[in-house]
């Protein structure tokens, strides 16, 4: 099978370095001091003691890789629409496309049956690129279960978690996902094929869309913000309003806000990913996290006043941060 990568970040690093442990010809689209260095010497993953070093085929032109059986896009939810155009080349009509990030994805409203079907997100794709590029049809939807850090250009620190989660967006046959499922269990994953991945990314989404942003906010790992009474009930109203969205969407979430609360805060003081790019500088990925969940929410006539609280103290962070990041 021919895999190609797109994003040399902690999850596409970690990701193409196992891949390359198996027989598929693994390809790495990268830019800058990490493509050189992955060119030189490969891919560096370090796990509790021990590292792993593959070498993988990277460029930062797409062409050089042409049509590839299976792209996987590993970049943040906002870069996804230039990161489309730049993989162009390596779509046909054959290619499943994964998509390993967090938060809703450009397609979620394109595959349901409910009464929001076919409607566009413009929150996470605002002028049509993802659609238009990644077939849904093609879409092998993605959930991963892990924490991992860029150490240094082309090496990533693998934290915990290592569950990879793949459904059918809308199209794709038995087949076609057997074939991901065995590539990725090759790859010593933990691998789940989901009946409902749509309900997948919406729980994994019900977690992140508060832990990731507050903790930006306050530079405090997730232990610190569920010790505060305050700051956890504040989580749970925002959770309280994703669980309606949901609901409205066809991905109904059965656990209560406390339940989740009780799993996050037994995995100890973690940095979340929202965390690690705020203390970078980077442009946070409050779109696909928070923006399109508010953006179902008033198709749907749901009042979120706690989403929009967070959203928009987020959106004026995201500024502050950007700003101070490109003097």
């Amino acid at each position: 099978m021919r895999v190609a990568i797109v994003g040399a970040g902690a999850i596409g690093l970690w990701v193409a370095g196992k891949l390359a442990k198996t027989d598929a010809e693994v390809s790495l689209l990268a830019r800058g001091v990490t493509l050189k260095s992955v060119d030189e010497r490969g891919v560096l993953i370090k796990s509790k003691g021990s590292e792993l070093s593959e070498r993988v085929s990277v460029s930062d032109d797409a062409k050089s890789f042409g049509p590839q059986d299976l792209v996987i896009f590993a970049v943040k939810s906002h870069d996804l629409p230039a990161a489309a155009n730049m993989s162009k080349n390596l779509i046909n009509q054959k290619t499943i496309i994964l998509p390993a990030m967090n938060g809703v994805p450009w397609w979620f409203l394109e595959s349901t049956s409910h009464d929001l079907a076919k409607k566009a997100l413009h929150s996470v794709d605002p002028n049509g690129d993802c659609k238009a590029i990644l077939p849904v049809k093609q879409v092998l939807g993605g959930v991963i279960h892990a924490s991992c850090f860029v150490d240094e250009p082309g090496s990533v620190q693998h934290v915990m978690g290592n569950g990879f989660i793949i459904g059918s967006a809308a199209g794709l046959n038995v087949n076609q996902i057997e074939a991901v499922e065995a590539l990725l269990q090759a790859a010593e994953f933990d691998v789940t094929v989901s009946a409902d991945i749509r309900y997948d990314i919406w729980y994994k989404l019900w977690g992140n869309m508060t832990m990731n942003p507050l903790s930006a906010l306050t530079g405090a790992t997730c232990d610190l913000i569920l010790d505060d009474p305050e700051a956890k009930a504040f989580a749970s109203s925002v959770m309280d309003e994703a669980s309606r969205i949901g609901a409205a969407i066809g991905c109904s979430i059965e656990q209560s806000a406390e339940d989740r609360h009780e799993i996050t805060r037994k995995l100890g003081a973690f940095k979340t990913s929202m965390l690690q790019d705020a203390e970078s500088g980077k442009n946070l990925e409050i779109g696909a996290l928070l923006e399109a969940p508010q953006e179902i929410a008033r198709l749907a006539g749901i009042d979120t006043p706690s989403l929009d609280h967070l959203l928009g103290v987020m959106r004026v962070f995201n500024k502050s941060l950007t700003a101070h990041s490109s003097q």
